[in-house]
């Protein structure tokens, strides 16, 4: 028998949910101070995944500390008062297994993936980095120089210049609008003092999340998670309770009123377009309607834009739709990867679709065939340890409940083909933005 877990407000600390889960089990913990504990035990797989979930992004950081969200993603693996930077990296290789961090626009994740005996040393040098990195003052510098190269790769990549410029253009001075990273300028600029504040301010119990997946059990891991706390010095407040999730609600403050046209000039063979609005939050109860849209539009072989636009008419080798959910607002794109003197034609297909699914709507062929689509990669995109913890720490910080997979593919199953089109049709009444990347002089002309 499944269970829905409601997650916000789900207890005072020590309270716990359970459900099980294609065979799984779902487990949640609130320890004193605040700190969240989930886990999905997997029958049978010899393989463990823990994260270190902390809430805070890019989104989160004030003027003078931008681009220490990503600072403190190098530098936390760069020694704590216990270990060395090589301690840490020999402790993972020492038994086969991979730990690696990723820093988002609202959250910032430390993982590991080990054998399910070598999860109690995972959890302790996660733990460890979390809550004791030195950030020494040499290392930081050396890192500095590291993620100026991250940074002047990214540059390079022309598909990447055009997600991120895209951003920019919809969201404008919004906080969501900036890049994850930083820039070149705020990297060179903030000072050890600036990532020392934003450590000690948002690595606290209240925004922590460890989540856990495949071969592990709840309840040791609730103790090793505790211990290793109270080892790395964090108090553990019994008053302490975990900090609220983002405000759903549409966040308008510092966005654009127009669409905004932007060309960057990059000396390339082939141009890169984005063309968009603003899009769902994470929570939007419209957020299947969505996937299923994208799905019709651009999510496969079988999509329109795939279909018209190479298939048809060769024009592109990659075309599709994405859609990405944030606290209270969300971005909506249309991308494709053409020959300079294509583009124009191209992003007038790509409207052109989104158009014509927002006046006509979409064949009940189509949504049979992308609700196949969606459910059966839902289902397969959970077959690894990394995938479900990823869900379980995704589902605590954004969404607030865990759905099991029968949940979710009910809701899928359950959007409509009217709920698509009057989708469309809002997606495709917003200002639209438009962001070329190739070899255009800053006129737009070749």
């Amino acid at each position: 028998m499944s269970q829905h877990l409601p997650l916000v407000g789900a207890g005072q600390p020590g309270a716990e949910l359970t459900a099980g889960q294609d065979g799984a089990t779902i487990r949640r913990t609130v320890l004193p101070g605040g700190v969240r504990v989930l886990t999905e035990e997997m029958p049978g797989l010899r393989s463990a995944t823990v994260g270190a979930w902390v809430g805070v992004g890019s989104r989160d950081e004030t003027d003078g500390h931008h681009g220490s969200t990503h600072f403190l993603e190098h530098l936390l693996f760069k020694g704590t008062s216990r270990r060395t930077a090589l301690d840490i990296a020999e402790a993972f290789d020492a038994v086969g297994g991979e730990a690696n961090a990723a820093t988002g626009k609202e959250h910032t994740c430390y993982y590991a993936r080990v054998l399910d005996d070598d999860l109690p040393m995972a959890v302790d040098v996660i733990t460890d980095m979390v809550t004791s990195a030195r950030l020494d003052a040499d290392e930081l510098e050396t890192e500095r120089g590291v993620i100026l190269e991250e940074l002047a790769m990214t540059e390079d990549d022309p598909g990447e210049v055009v997600h991120e410029r895209f951003a920019e253009a919809v969201l404008g001075a919004h906080a969501l609008g900036r890049p994850i990273g930083g820039t070149a300028d705020t990297i060179r600029a903030v000072p050890r003092a600036a990532v020392w504040d934003h450590y000690t301010w948002h690595y606290r119990p209240e925004t922590l999340v460890v989540a856990a997946a495949g071969g592990v059990d709840h309840d040791r891991l609730v103790a090793q998670v505790g211990e290793a706390l109270v080892a790395g010095g964090w108090e553990l407040d019994v008053a302490g309770v975990p900090r609220a999730r983002r405000a759903s609600e549409p966040q308008t403050d510092g966005l654009p009123t127009e669409g905004v046209r932007l060309i960057v000039h990059r000396q390339v063979e082939q141009a890169n377009v984005v063309v968009g609005s603003t899009g769902l939050s994470a929570t939007d109860d419209r957020r299947f309607a969505m996937t299923v849209l994208n799905a019709v539009l651009g999510g496969g072989m079988s999509s329109r834009l795939f279909q018209e636009i190479r298939e048809k008419r060769g024009l592109a080798y990659s075309t599709y739709s994405f859609a990405q959910g944030h606290g209270g607002l969300g971005l909506f794109g249309l991308y494709a990867g053409c020959a300079p003197g294509k583009v124009d034609e191209v992003t007038t297909m790509m409207v052109d679709e989104l158009e014509r699914m927002a006046h006509d709507g979409i064949t009940a062929a189509e949504l049979e065939r992308s609700v196949g689509q969606l459910s059966g990669g839902l289902v397969l995109g959970l077959e690894d340890s990394g995938s479900r913890m990823s869900r379980l720490g995704k589902s605590e910080l954004v969404h607030g409940e865990i759905m099991t997979v029968a949940e979710s593919l009910d809701r899928i199953r359950a959007v409509t083909a009217d709920d698509v089109r009057d989708l469309a049709a809002d997606l495709a009444s917003r200002p639209r933005s438009i962001v070329k990347v190739g070899p255009f002089d800053p006129r737009g002309e070749q």
